[in-house]
């Protein structure tokens, strides 16, 4: 009778970390994140929505907004939005010129996606972070995002290894002990985690908002910080809550010998 008491517990901590094992990530992901004199002007950038470390994906939405940043400035980008298919489900594809030195982050605002497993709307405010003919000054800066990661560290020319820190915001200010999953964009599929507990990993940020991060492998790597919104939207007739998500997604590099 214990044995097999113990056995349903067993596997009903199996089912539930699984479950637990589905983070989900807005994703912007450009063609090349290191624009060099040499390379073309433009960019094609991929927006989705997936579990990116087991590639599986999920119906995005066109976007409620999509923007670039450049010298402190917006511009919109959703005219530029063309439909697509990432890993088998509705995603979008944008191409942008880059016209001049400097740092461009690219941001999408989602349509609020309903999760019945989790009984509560994902909105995921997702950037990334590009440079363009050597100029690399305003990376730092924050865009003002309802929520968002403010890097510390250069989002680019990363080596696998390095550390990579953030501060987490909420409405413009810190928000401290914020938790931050991590995953990898196994877009080749080569990656296979030893177990479900390390499909995501989590950090915990300090007093401060910071957190930090080595990437042990080189490629693109998702932070989502996440929060219960304040408030709430009707489904079914009902309210329900609303995960709001600061997602960054950073390319580190394989480092190279003569």
């Amino acid at each position: 009778m214990y044995v097999r008491a113990f056995g349903t517990v067993c596997l009903v901590a199996i089912l539930a970390l699984g479950t637990a094992a589905q983070a989900h990530f807005g994703m912007v992901i450009p063609s090349d994140n290191m624009i060099m004199a040499e390379d073309t002007r433009q960019v094609d950038l991929t927006l989705s929505f997936s579990h990116p470390m087991e590639m599986v994906g999920m119906p995005l939405d066109r976007p409620a907004k999509f923007a670039v940043w450049a010298n402190g400035q917006p511009q919109d980008l959703g005219r530029a939005l063309k439909p697509a298919t990432v890993m088998d489900h509705p995603a979008w594809t944008a191409s942008y010129t880059v016209k001049r030195p400097g740092v461009y982050v690219f941001v999408m605002e989602p349509q609020p996606y309903w999760e019945p497993a989790e009984d509560a709307f994902i909105v995921h405010y997702t950037k990334t972070v590009m440079t363009a003919f050597g100029d690399d000054e305003g990376w730092d800066a924050a865009l003002g995002l309802e929520t968002e990661i403010v890097p510390l560290s250069k989002p680019f020319g990363l080596y696998a290894g390095n550390l990579f820190q953030g501060i987490v915001q909420r409405n413009g200010q810190a928000a401290p002990y914020a938790m931050v999953e991590v995953e990898y964009y196994n877009r080749d599929q080569r990656a296979q985690a030893p177990t479900a507990y390390m499909l995501t990993q989590t950090i915990k940020a300090d007093q401060n908002g910071v957190f930090s991060y080595a990437a042990p492998h080189p490629g693109w790597w998702g932070f989502a910080a996440l929060h219960t919104a304040e408030f709430k939207l009707t489904h079914d007739g009902q309210e329900k809550d609303v995960e709001l998500g600061a997602v960054i997604w950073v390319k580190f590099e394989a480092w190279q010998e003569k």
